[in-house]
């Protein structure tokens, strides 16, 4: 079994910051790529930022210049940095994870049970 587990939301004020972490543990042969979506209250869930195995990152057009996105490979970890939080950055945060699981031969997509960020005075 493979398991997200995620940490680090809460309320903060417009302008302020937030680390988030997940640590993805279990059965896990080789992780290709772990990122950060966010779904807000009556919206789909969009993509925050990604990096890969190399270290190559991709981001959210409206986080880009606020979000830092690094990644852990020996403990499996992915981290966000969020900083000059704004409102509309208020939703609840998944981990993903593209991983391979011993056993499997292929690489799935696995989801944390997600964080919420409220941004608010």
């Amino acid at each position: 079994q493979v398991q997200l587990v995620e940490s680090g939301g809460g309320l903060v004020q417009p302008g302020g910051s937030l680390r988030l972490s997940c640590a993805a543990s279990g059965s896990i042969f080789g992780i290709y790529r772990m990122g950060w979506y966010r779904q807000a209250p009556g919206k789909q869930r969009e993509l925050v930022a990604t990096i890969t195995s190399d270290g190559s990152t991709n981001y959210a057009d409206s986080v880009k210049g606020r979000f830092t996105i690094s990644r852990d490979s020996a403990n499996n970890t992915v981290y966000l940095q969020m900083n000059s939080l704004k409102p509309e950055d208020t939703a609840v945060y998944y981990c993903n994870a593209r991983l391979q699981a011993r056993g499997t031969m292929n690489f799935y997509g696995y989801w944390g049970q997600g964080t919420q960020v409220t941004v608010s005075s």
